[in-house]
């Protein structure tokens, strides 16, 4: 009997733990920004313009190399995995194009443009 006890407790404590993670990705999801608002935003990223109607923002990098290029794309992915936000990644040997959007928004939220104001402010 303590043992079926013990078992239904554990149920319980894991109905609980994945109803807090689904409250906090519900609580990660950003909202759209609205079509009024992209044009400001993309002022404070002048190099990255907006792309598929404005759900999208990109920009493209040259670089002397590939390996500068993938020097580049590590950085990126670190950044990106710090803010928890991953932009599509085209490395073309010596280009790559970044393109950001918040899939879970539909378009483009401010999450993108923070990653894309970190990108820009990076050592190299």
């Amino acid at each position: 009997m303590a043992k079926k006890a013990a078992t239904t407790g554990l149920k319980a404590e894991r109905v609980q733990l994945k109803a807090e993670r689904v409250q906090l990705r519900a609580e990660r999801v950003q909202q759209r920004v609205s079509f009024r608002s992209i044009s400001p935003l993309l002022k404070t990223v002048p190099a990255w313009k907006g792309e598929n109607r404005r759900t999208a923002i990109t920009r493209t990098y040259s670089f002397p190399n590939f390996r500068s290029s993938l020097a580049f794309v590590i950085y990126v992915g670190e950044l990106a995995e710090a803010q928890d936000h991953h932009p599509d990644i085209d490395i073309r040997y010596n280009k790559v194009t970044l393109t950001l959007s918040t899939h879970e928004a539909g378009g483009l939220s401010e999450k993108d443009f923070v990653l894309a104001k970190l990108i820009d402010h990076s050592p190299g």
